[in-house]
């Protein structure tokens, strides 16, 4: 962990107008991290999110957010990885792709075929 410090900066600090955006190595981490998770849970469920990788990645961390703060499920050891819990994160991000093909099915599956050959 040591090697990491002295090799990768401390932050990433991006200007717009008048606002300043700071981007850490730990919240960079965090973001690699959830585009993985969420891109697992699409393969698992067999179902995709809309607008691709960066769903998935807000399915992550909408999944993580619920798995850790909303919904705590303790009683097994959690994989840890830069202070992610993978295995929590990737059964939020489950559960939200889940909930996103329930509630969307329907509407999708009456149409019919845009064009006949």
């Amino acid at each position: 962990m040591q090697s990491t410090s002295l090799v990768l900066a401390d932050a990433i600090t991006m200007q717009v107008g008048g606002h300043a955006w700071t981007f850490t190595t730990a919240f960079i981490i965090y973001l690699v991290v959830a585009a993985i998770v969420g891109l697992l849970a699409e393969f698992i469920v067999g179902w995709r999110l809309p607008f691709g990788i960066i769903g998935a990645i807000i399915a992550a961390l909408i999944g993580i957010w619920l798995m850790t703060k909303v919904i705590i499920v303790t009683g097994f050891n959690d994989i840890n990885f830069f202070d992610v819990p993978l295995i929590r994160a990737l059964i939020g991000a489950i559960i939200l792709v889940l909930l996103w093909h329930f509630l969307t099915y329907r509407g999708w599956s009456r149409r019919g075929r845009y064009y006949w050959r």
